[in-house]
């Protein structure tokens, strides 16, 4: 019996899944099995060219949680998650000729290493689909080809309202399943029957106390379940009225909507968001609080689209700008990996990163400016710790955001130097966040 095969990306979830839903279509009307993958590669357990680990602790973990919610559900609805270990241009292939497979359906994501990865498919004689999936708007529903996107968020976002574009209904979790394929799960290459310990490894222990985003806690966990729960509870008044008053606090978990860990995993859908969004709005009505929420997940959309329209380009160590090539000084860099900068607020914040692998969007602006600007060290250095650190992670997101703080990207000013001590003044005056993570 042939197989189709599903490959989790970063779409770790069932509702609003259209590429699996054409998998499980492809797999129906051929009269093949469904095998359903997710690779692990080790190229994330190694060292970095700056000199630490890929993937840290508390994102590992994370990951494990939401690929082990993952696995409940599809256990659930008579299938399995096989995970996968090794190099995506090896083991795929090898699975594929094991289960006698040529067709891979998976998530379209617009980013060097993504990309690269489905061209080695390609290049392994395999039919690779892919379907994009993890931003409001469509690229092809813009009002404007990808390749000549303002370059400005402000005219980016007028012209997507002015368009009242809305975003596509997000569809429900799959209701009919082809059967998995009937090869023992020992066959598959990359396959161990440990395969989750393995990637669980090393991230024992429970949630900092003082973390705003604690996510070995039920309610902040890895996955589908944590995460349609807390879209529910955070869409209850007052929470969504009073975002734009409270998104720039440093500490608080209901001052933002936490929303991010969970869009980074594909674990919840920004279009499943926006239409219980809608729907909140339709109940309670609209204010700056739910527009701004809206508006975040708009520049979450730009970032995207940056990648269709500028590709590797975004990765350069000059980015979009004609700016030389950054300075480093790895000394400074450690420094500030480990708030030993002497910088009191720079300080407390990477502190908070690296015990909880969260801060506050304000906060991720502070450091940032503060690596770059004032410690006069190189951007990408951030952006990889920012990746190995965060819970959040997500490389559009990530690498826009650089380049933005830093005046490499698309923003008219040559950078956005965040002023320590005022944005002490406006944001923790009382120095009650510095003193929750500067103690003792």
């Amino acid at each position: 019996m042939h197989t189709t095969i599903y490959w989790f990306r970063c779409d770790l979830r069932l509702h609003d899944q259209r590429a699996l839903q054409q998998a499980i279509q492809h797999a129906q009307t051929q009269g093949q099995a469904l095998l359903l993958v997710y690779v692990h590669e080790a190229v994330q357990d190694q060292q970095t060219a700056w000199g630490f680990r890929r993937m840290g602790v508390h994102r590992r973990r994370f990951v494990a949680d939401t690929l082990q919610d993952l696995q409940n559900a599809l256990q659930a609805a008579g299938q399995r998650l096989v995970l996968l270990h090794g190099p995506v241009a090896e083991v795929l292939p090898a699975c594929a000729r094991a289960v006698g497979a040529d067709t891979v359906f998976g998530e379209d994501i617009a980013a060097p290493e993504e990309e690269a990865q489905v061209q080695a498919l390609i290049n392994a004689g395999l039919t690779v689909k892919t379907v994009w999936q993890s931003s409001l708007i469509e690229p092809g529903a813009l009002p404007f080809a990808a390749e000549n996107m303002p370059q400005v968020f402000t005219e980016f976002r007028q012209r997507i309202e002015s368009a009242r574009l809305k975003p596509l209904a997000p569809l429900p979790a799959p209701a009919q399943w082809p059967a998995p394929p009937p090869e023992p799960l020992s066959h598959l290459p990359g396959w161990t029957e440990d395969a989750f310990a393995l990637l669980q490894a090393h991230t024992e222990g429970d949630a900092h106390p003082r973390s705003n985003f604690p996510y070995t806690q039920a309610a902040c966990q890895g996955g589908e379940t944590a995460a349609l729960a807390h879209l529910h509870n955070y869409l209850t008044p007052p929470w969504p009225d009073r975002y734009k008053q409270t998104r720039n606090a440093l500490q608080g978990q209901h001052t933002s909507s936490h929303w991010s860990p969970w869009l980074a995993t594909g674990a919840l859908s920004a279009r499943r968001i926006w239409a219980e969004l809608h729907a909140y709005e339709q109940t309670h009505g609209s204010n700056d609080g739910t527009y701004w929420l809206w508006f975040e997940l708009l520049w979450r959309d730009n970032f995207r689209m940056l990648h269709l329209q500028h590709g590797p380009q975004l990765y350069a160590a000059r980015g979009l700008s004609n700016l030389p090539k950054p300075s480093h000084f790895p000394k400074d860099f450690q420094r500030w990996c480990h708030g030993q900068t002497g910088e009191p607020i720079v300080d407390a914040g990477m502190r908070e990163l690296a015990a909880t692998g969260f801060t506050s969007n304000r906060m991720r602006q502070i450091v940032a400016s503060y690596l770059v600007h004032d410690l006069a060290c190189d951007w990408r250095a951030g952006a990889a710790w920012f990746e190995s650190q965060l819970v959040d992670f997500d490389v559009s997101s990530n690498q826009g955001n650089w380049l933005y703080v830093s005046g490499r990207g698309t923003d008219p000013r040559v950078g956005r130097r965040f002023n320590p001590a005022k944005q002490t003044q406006d944001h923790d005056p009382q120095g009650r966040f510095q003193k929750a993570w500067l103690s003792p």
